[in-house]
């Protein structure tokens, strides 16, 4: 049986999440208070293989205050995944002007802004216990949909799903990242001309890489430090772990570390994916 629970705050695509569980076949619920999701799965896991179910902030605050405990009592009996999407703050207002929503907690006299806000405290019991973060800033809803169901569908083993996400600090740090790697600290082909328009998948800029042994050295000792501590995880039984590597502008350097760690992962984790969220295309 599969049991995925999905949250976050209003407007980040949780809806377009569990529509996606849906098409392919899962029992969904939207909005179930908390303290019935025991009942429910008790009363659906007979009749249906998966289930899904969507946990907001439209729930009482006290039911939501409540998860921990009905999380630890359904996770004593099936695997359970929480699925937790998330954006940036001005993106979620800036999705809320656009399409002129109410916002579940503005009816309480708080201003938009101060409800996204309340809504990121009401939720923490849930996120503490997300499997995937999943940060929708940069996501069309179709890449939404694609990573929710390569992630909880994709699965050929009990082996841990890992990302590794190749991204710019002058664009922000991922949130949905668990480990976070500065590659900053290599040389930069941005500062040779001929180099610029590149990219790290590109074979100049690999070339240029290979001429610097601390390129070497940086991937070695990161790849080290995931093959001591990716089994620590997966004996706690998690399913999802995300790698971050990162650079000035998220072109080179974290995209050409990226995609070696993700090479060399994908022959013990065949799930192992690779995502350039600030990549430009062409040359």
């Amino acid at each position: 049986m599969t049991i995925v629970i999905l949250s976050g705050r209003s407007g980040s695509g949780k809806s377009v999440a569990l529509k996606a569980l849906e098409d392919q076949g899962f029992y969904c619920v939207d909005n179930i208070p908390v303290s019935l999701l025991p009942e429910l799965v008790a009363k659906t896991s007979d009749h249906y293989p998966d289930l899904a179910f969507s946990i907001d902030a439209r729930n009482a605050s006290d039911e939501l205050a409540r998860f921990e405990n009905v999380y630890q009592a359904i996770q004593g009996h099936q695997r359970v995944t929480v699925i937790y999407c998330d954006a940036d703050d001005s993106t979620l207002i800036k999705r809320f002007s656009e399409t002129r929503r109410r916002h579940p907690l503005t009816g309480i006299g708080l201003s938009l802004n101060e409800a996204i806000l309340r809504e990121r405290d009401l939720l923490s019991p849930i996120a503490i216990h997300a499997d995937l973060l999943i940060d929708t800033t940069t996501l069309s809803s179709n890449k939404l949909r694609e990573l929710v169901l390569d992630r909880v569908l994709g699965r050929e083993s009990a082996q841990m799903d890992l990302l590794f996400e190749s991204f710019g600090y002058k664009a922000g740090v991922p949130i949905d990242a668990d480990y976070v790697f500065d590659a900053r600290c290599l040389p930069n082909p941005y500062w040779d001309p001929h180099l610029r328009p590149y990219s790290g998948l590109d074979a100049p800029v690999a070339e240029f890489f290979g001429q610097h042994a601390k390129v070497e050295e940086f991937i070695w000792q990161v790849r080290i430090f995931l093959e001591t501590w990716i089994p620590r995880f997966e004996q706690e039984n998690r399913s999802y772990l995300t790698v971050a590597i990162g650079c000035t502008g998220g072109q080179h350097r974290s995209v050409y570390v990226a995609e070696r760690l993700a090479s060399y992962f994908r022959e013990s984790h065949p799930q192992t994916q690779v995502r350039h969220r600030d990549m430009k295309t062409g040359v």
